[in-house]
């Protein structure tokens, strides 16, 4: 594992200073390497990882991936019947019987880790990713972010998800002290936050949002917070706004990307700087179409990755004209070891694909959202992420959720979620607000008031759990008519 042979480097320069914390559980970089080096020495099986947030996930990790071993992160929240499912198929591709391993990196070119990711099944995915495909990740994020020994980085989601688990894996690498939470907590967050002295945060933005609105609401300090570091759905105005007033020195980052084509493309939000003008460094003396007026923009390539737009015949389409996103980069996973449905990751044009759907405009990616959420409806397919961002524009919309339900007469209707602010639109006044931001055809049919926002147990918008809370009368939403 490509993070190993740095942590052994820190533990030996900085032996007592801290690079582990979970709540009031502490692990110096010494303490670290003494407790992974004795566990992967021991012959334990270590390939099955499914553990809560801690230290001990961390020790774990580090014994789970020592010289050619591999690991499989399990999310401890998963029912039995899908975990004991995901450790059979993980079973038939690890080591019968492990044998002892120092804490060292292994060959660049093997596996290290089985990679899961929900599918349209039960079932998650599971794909194979090298050590050398993540050497080169940690190389490209730690100099484009700015990550280094100096940091203290808070990433309170779960661990088994990718983007904190290579949050972790990245702090390891970069030298900087890493710090978790046992759950998502928003008081515990911001004790971690003033208590921990933490310059840096990696989250999701629904997490994002509330630490930054109850912060400012209870006065809550982040004037340390240096850089926050945003993925796994686009980063809203309303959410940057709130984070800006919450971290005014924060440089915050947003990127796109996925666990099985790592970081794709990325942009930054200067401090000082408003949502609308142009995030990205190159970008900054652009003109006013280099905005991000649509609300779909993602930034621009990632350092050493190729980013293109295709066709259903794997060929450029002209700019702006919406299309796949293929990537050609070094951070791109293996494939998958089961579960491939033909509807994530793939080929395509001779380049790697998850199925997003998006466009160019000015060296800016601009994301429309996966092809499997598209939403038919009376012959004109629509994309969830396209509506929600012009409702984000809408004065008194908080947050927004869309999704697709089947209707007779036009295949799916589209139906609109929002989180309103205090004396926040009714429908017409939404409706009026979208009249100048969205072709009629692809304006909500339906609107709902929600109580909350449907979200995973990672802290992603789930559009899933949106439809279900509608076609099962649950009280968390209520039609607006």
């Amino acid at each position: 594992m490509p993070f190993l042979d740095r942590l052994n480097r820190w533990a030996a320069e900085r032996p007592r200073e801290p690079a582990v914390a979970c709540g009031n559980d502490r692990l110096s970089w010494g303490g670290l390497r003494a407790a992974a080096a004795a566990l992967a020495a021991s012959g334990e099986p270590t390939g099955i990882l499914r553990r809560p947030n801690g230290t001990d996930f961390a020790v774990r990790w580090a014994a789970g991936v020592a010289e050619e071993r591999v690991c499989a992160v399990l999310d401890p929240s998963w029912p039995e019947e899908v975990a004991e499912r995901v450790q059979d198929h993980c079973a038939a591709r690890l080591p019968v019987d492990p044998v002892p391993a120092r804490l060292r990196d292994g060959d660049a070119a093997s596996a290290f880790l089985i990679g899961l990711t929900s599918g349209t099944t039960a079932l998650p995915k599971g794909f194979r990713r090298s050590r050398e495909s993540w050497r080169r990740s940690f190389e490209a994020s730690v100099a484009h972010f700015g990550l280094g020994p100096q940091d203290r980085v808070l990433a309170p989601g779960p661990l088994a998800a990718s983007l904190n688990l290579y949050a972790l894996s990245e702090c390891l690498y970069a030298g900087a002290e890493f710090v978790t939470l046992d759950r998502f907590d928003v008081a515990a967050a911001h004790t971690a936050i003033t208590g921990h002295g933490v310059t840096r945060l990696v989250l999701v933005p629904t997490m994002l949002r509330v630490l930054a609105e109850r912060g400012l609401a209870g006065g809550v300090d982040a004037s340390g917070v240096t850089a926050i570091v945003c993925a796994g759905q686009k980063l809203d105005r309303t959410t940057l706004e709130a984070a800006r007033r919450w971290a005014p020195h924060a440089a915050i980052w947003e990127y796109y990307g996925a666990a099985e084509l790592g970081f794709v493309a990325a942009r930054c939000h200067r401090p000082g700087k408003t949502a609308e003008e142009p995030a990205d460094e190159r970008a900054e003396e652009s003109t006013e179409r280099s905005a991000d007026s649509s609300g779909t923009a993602v930034g621009a390539p990632f350092p050493g990755v190729e980013v293109a737009v295709l066709d259903d015949a794997g060929s450029p389409v002209p700019e702006g004209v919406p299309g796949t996103i293929g990537v050609r980069s070094e951070l791109v996973c293996d494939g998958y070891l089961w579960g491939d449905d033909g509807q994530a990751f793939g080929r395509l044009g001779g380049l790697a694909t998850v199925q997003d759907r998006g466009h160019l405009c000015d060296g800016q990616l601009h994301v429309l959202g996966r092809a499997s959420e598209m939403i038919n409806t009376g012959g004109l397919n629509v994309y969830p992420h396209e509506v929600e961002a012009a409702l984000a524009m809408v004065p008194g919309v908080a947050d927004v959720v869309v999704a697709g339900l089947p209707d007779a007469a036009r295949g799916e209707r589209i139906v609109a979620g929002v989180l309103t602010t205090t004396g926040g639109p009714d429908r017409e006044r939404i409706r009026a607000g979208l009249e100048h931001r969205l072709a009629p055809a692809k304006r909500p049919q339906e609107y709902w008031e929600l109580r909350e926002l449907p979200v995973t147990a990672s802290g992603k918008l789930s559009r899933a759990l949106f439809r279900d809370w509608i076609l099962e009368g649950d009280a968390r939403v209520r039609s607006l008519g």
